[in-house]
């Protein structure tokens, strides 16, 4: 077994010495190059999948997906096996489904990772989920086939590789070889199915329905001319006949969900847990607080409420 990975930044089979260079300063130094060997992962008898599991596990920042934390390894699923790793963005309520493959990436492999990644989200609903699949060969054919899924499917590819350092150590690399494509929600441009007031009182009910009105109330003091826009998905806003969303509503049955589209900060944050309301977590690539709002809620926090909605409106105009 490998005693150590090697923290390197590698450059085609080369590494630049970093020690040497960070203790004599940038003048006057030659850079030294040292040649690499290529290890070829699935074939060595020194690492298996667990190991390099374990590695990722205990820093899962190797993976280039952000500063993650391990939420759980080997997850039994239902029929299906095991997930390999369970990963969370601590500030979101991302989550994400994690599948390591050594040697070149197969349909099954492919199959696997989106099952369980299928799994996990009707499993637990409340948080979003991503498939991430990591293996050290993903052939163009391959690449092909899971691009087809993305942006209906969240998806990210990584390819793996190893350098070997010395007889104990070797450095692992993993680069991203097929990013995540979301599709806009919330697209100003985009061409949504229009509904109208009674889709969403049937979707939800009068009454979280009448709490987009009275939020639409506060937003009126300070931005006259909007007015809500019935669609499918979300009920958003407008202003002057043109979509303006920065808030968008869904209402449930009893409660309304609510999306605030604010850069995110430690002072926005302090204001929603200081008047603790149901926060449903920040979602970095929409760029948007989610609260989910009682009709006590509006009523007990109706300035909070108004002054998030002025700050977005100012945000976004």
């Amino acid at each position: 077994m490998v005693g150590r990975v090697h923290s390197t930044r590698a450059c085609g089979g080369m590494v630049i010495n970093e020690e040497e260079f960070a203790g004599k300063g940038r003048k006057g130094i030659i850079m030294k190059l040292k040649k690499l060997e290529k290890i070829n992962l699935k074939n060595n008898a020194s690492v298996n999948e667990k190991w390099i599991q374990e590695q990722i596990a205990e820093d899962p920042s190797i993976l280039g997906l952000g500063e993650l934390v391990l939420r759980d390894k080997e997850k039994i699923q239902p029929s299906t096996g095991r997930l390999d790793l369970l990963l969370q963005d601590p500030e979101t309520s991302r989550r994400y489904e994690v599948e390591l493959q050594l040697g070149k990436l197969d349909e099954s492999h492919i199959i696997r990772s989106i099952e369980y990644w299928d799994i996990e989200r009707k499993r637990y609903p409340q948080y979003d989920h991503c498939a991430v699949i990591i293996a050290e060969e993903i052939t163009g054919r391959f690449l092909n086939v899971i691009s087809l899924f993305n942006g209906h499917i969240p998806l990210i590819a990584i390819k793996m590789g190893a350098l070997k350092i010395s007889e104990d150590e070797i450095s692992l690399s993993f680069t991203t070889v097929l990013d995540e494509m979301t599709l806009g929600l919330n697209d100003d441009n985009e061409i949504t199915e229009i509904t109208d007031r009674s889709y969403w009182i049937k979707s939800g009910s009068e009454g979280t329905v009448k709490l987009a009105d009275k939020i639409l109330t506060l937003i009126n003091e300070f931005a006259p001319n909007a007015e809500l826009k019935y669609n499918k998905f979300y009920i958003g806003l407008a202003q002057d006949g043109k979509a303006c969303n920065f808030m968008t509503f869904r209402p449930r049955k009893s409660t309304i969900a609510v999306e605030i589209k604010i850069p995110q900060s430690d002072e926005i944050q302090a204001m929603i847990d200081g008047a603790g309301l149901d926060d449903m977590g920040y979602l970095k690539h929409w760029g948007v607080y989610r609260v989910r709002l009682s009709r006590a809620d509006l009523e007990k926090h109706e300035e909070l409420v108004k002054k998030l909605a002025n700050l977005a409106y100012e945000n976004y105009m």
